[in-house]
């Protein structure tokens, strides 16, 4: 893969081991494997490239094969992917595959909402050094304050001539934190509520200053030093904080687990571990559809970007693998009227404490198995018969399914899978598994939904 900011030069990724439960004596019950699985992806991943790394290596373990964009592209059958930034698509060609047998695709996002440095990130104000950052998506901008923060991304090195070098940065101890403003000095805050300006109440103290040292470039020089290059050679950056608090499981019984970045990663995890279990067993019977799994970057921010669910990346890789396998432009349309997305983003269970903020009809259980979410203003792609498949695959897969629809007089969020049927013009459903707290630092769902969720999207991706 290359950087894109130095054609030709290769994008610096580290080893990642793929997520594993851990060993012992006693062996888990399936359904907390599982979610040990997930957490330890959670854990690996705290922002879209290093999800798309931890994705890469686990897919690599399966015996897929990277592919660079500008290299032509094997037929016949295989599996493959691509990485672009924080997004990477996979796939899996069958024995028997004609070019216009279609896909089934299984859709997700990488990004979650967060905090991310500026430019310009260098401040000092009551003798405490702090970073300029800025909100990213939806973020319940409380649920940052007096945590224990890292520091992870990509960072733009300067190559030889006039090129660049990508490079993952990882700092994984509390370079930063958020102080909230202590009850003295805000005595209505409990009956009121607290109210964070993202200007003036997130910036986060990473130091002391003693008044006398420069107040610019030491941001700049930190990421040198942790990248061992010299601070002139840092040209820019695309860097968020993340919660250093690993995920667990929580509870009497263990039966929640808690982690950051459960929306999307949850679903990242899923479809990746589905897409690897299914491509194990090639389909060989003719029509079988080519597997595939896109994980987006940018959707918490409306997916217009260059590798966004609105870009052309799934429509130009999914055209790629029609004419590699020796098929044309209309084999390419063919496919597609014989294909269907899974868009697999978070859902909302019914909050005990909250309740009343929840459809009657329409109660979501924690542990009570994968969520078809439907809006009759399609900010949910899930029509009748996207709905039927899921049922079929649900069936297969022996997991019960839930369904969340919004209460009528609340405005409901949207995902990729609008998106991506409007571009492929394909059905689409989009499906959830259940979780609190969405978009706070740290999320909580229920411990043994995690296989029920990769089961349906197996068995979506290999319908029987």
């Amino acid at each position: 893969m290359t950087s894109g900011l130095a054609p030709g030069r290769p994008y610096h990724r580290p080893v990642v081991t793929p997520p594993a439960a851990p060993s012992g004596p006693d062996p888990l019950p399936p359904d907390l494997d599982a979610a040990r699985r997930l957490l330890a992806y959670c854990d690996a991943s705290p922002s879209p490239y290093h999800a798309c790394a931890t994705a890469a290596a686990m897919l690599g373990e399966a015996g897929f094969t990277e592919l660079a964009e500008d290299a032509a592209w094997p037929g016949g059958p295989g599996r493959w992917f691509v990485v672009r930034g924080g997004s990477i698509v996979a796939w899996a060609v069958p024995a028997e595959h004609e070019p216009h047998d279609g896909f089934r695709i299984v859709g997700a996002h990488t990004d979650s909402p967060n905090l991310r440095v500026k430019p310009q990130p260098d401040l000092v104000r009551a003798g405490a050094r702090q970073l300029g950052v800025e909100a990213y998506g939806a973020v319940l901008l409380n649920s940052w304050l007096d945590r224990d923060l890292g520091l992870s991304g990509r960072v733009a090195i300067r190559g030889d001539g006039a090129g660049a070098t990508l490079r993952l940065l990882r700092v994984d101890r509390p370079v930063c934190c958020i102080p909230q403003l202590a009850i003295h000095l805000d005595r209505e805050v409990t009956q009121k509520g607290l109210v964070v300006d993202a200007q003036h109440h997130l910036s986060p103290i990473w130091g002391i200053t003693d008044g006398a040292s420069p107040v610019e470039g030491p941001f700049r020089a930190f990421l040198a030093e942790e990248l061992g290059v010299d601070a002139d050679d840092v040209l820019s950056w695309d860097l968020m904080l993340h919660d250093l608090a690993p995920g667990a499981l929580v509870g009497r019984d263990e039966e929640l687990i808690g982690s950051a970045r459960l929306d999307n990663l949850a679903s990242c995890w899923a479809a990746v571990e589905s897409l690897r279990d299914v491509s194990a067993s090639p389909g060989v019977e003719p029509g079988a559809p080519a597997r595939v799994v896109c994980l987006f970057d940018h959707e918490e921010i409306g997916s217009t970007s260059d590798r966004g669910a609105g870009s052309s990346l799934l429509p130009s890789v999914l055209e790629r693998i029609v004419t590699a396998g020796g098929g044309d432009r209309d084999g390419f349309h063919r496919a597609l009227a014989r294909s269907a997305c899974l868009s697999a983003d978070m859902a909302h269970a019914t909050h005990p404490n909250y309740a009343d903020r929840h459809d009657p009809q329409h109660q979501v259980a924690l542990n009570g198995g994968p969520v078809v979410k439907v809006n009759a203003n399609v900010r949910y792609a899930t029509d009748a018969p996207g709905s039927a498949l899921v049922a079929l695959a649900a069936e297969q897969a022996k997991v019960l399914l839930q369904a969340f629809a919004m209460r009528s007089d609340l405005p409901c969020g949207s995902t990729i899978g609008p998106v991506t049927a409007a571009r492929l013009g394909i059905t689409t459903v989009d499906v959830g598994m259940p979780q609190l707290a969405m978009h706070a630092a740290r999320e909580h769902a229920g411990s043994h939904d995690p296989a029920g969720y990769q089961a349906l999207m197996a068995a979506f991706l290999d319908p029987a």
